[in-house]
């Protein structure tokens, strides 16, 4: 799957307000690396750069173009193409920071317990994950995907995502290796322009995995569909604009 930063940073702001609330629960850092997992175009690593500026810091990815979007915004830091599914990490790390990275890793319960491990006395796991498989903006890709028009492209594929466990299962993973966990859950209500705007925010993610499974030619025909089932579930307001709920779940975790 290849990611756009283009489209990811259409949104910029909205995307980054979730980093930035997560970053903001982070305590002062031990000694270490702190690690950006899943740094994608760099927006998180800034605000890392900027909270704690005499840290060492590098950022991690899968995707090359959203490692040389980083790079260039942030020519200064270390980035490094990785797969979080099996990167190992080094021992002694001060964060490990993951910005809506983890819930596309399927085995991320074993990868949580893995960093723990890894990070200083005091470090912190700080993870950000969209918990919006119930919203309609990804209840439609699904309901599209299995329409009679696009059925037969889709068959024998898995494109969503797995679903959540619930917090309990975060907490119980982590707390053999935690002095401390805080774990909750935040809606945003984004106003966008109108439902092609939601179309044009989930391109640059949720949305992406679909679009990259069909054929080139029915790739259109899938996003109007699905755009005109956006537009009847998120009816206009009064001026126009539409509401986008985005419910994300966020841990912080700080090792004994």
């Amino acid at each position: 799957m290849v990611w756009s930063p283009a489209q990811y940073l259409k949104f910029e702001d909205e995307r980054t307000r979730p980093a930035r609330d997560l970053l903001a629960q982070v305590p002062d850092l031990p000694e270490g690396i702190a690690f950006d997992l899943g740094c994608g175009p760099g927006n998180s690593t800034e605000l890392i750069r900027d909270r704690f500026p005499g840290a060492t810091l590098s950022g991690l990815d899968s995707d090359e173009n959203m490692l040389v979007a980083a790079a260039k915004r942030l020519p200064g830091i270390t980035f490094e193409k990785a797969d979080l599914a099996n990167w190992v990490p080094p021992a002694g790390a001060s964060l490990f920071y993951g910005n809506a990275v983890f819930q596309w890793l399927p085995n991320h319960l074993t990868i949580f317990e893995r960093l723990m491990g890894a990070l200083a006395s005091g470090g912190t796991l700080a993870v950000q994950m969209p918990d919006n498989l119930g919203e309609p903006s990804h209840l439609l890709m699904e309901e599209t995907a299995r329409s009679p028009a696009f059925a037969d492209a889709f068959a024998g594929k898995t494109v969503r995502r797995n679903p959540m466990p619930g917090p309990a299962t975060y907490v119980e993973c982590l707390a053999p290796q935690a002095a401390s966990i805080e774990v909750w859950h935040t809606i945003y209500y984004h106003r966008l322009a109108n439902a092609e705007a939601i179309v044009e925010w989930v391109k640059g993610t949720g949305l992406r995995p679909y679009l990259d499974a069909l054929p080139e030619d029915k790739r259109d025909a899938f996003a109007a569909d699905y755009t005109d089932r956006i537009r009847a579930a998120y009816p206009a307001m009064s001026d126009g604009k539409v509401l986008l709920r985005f419910p994300r779940f966020f841990i912080v975790a700080v090792k004994a």
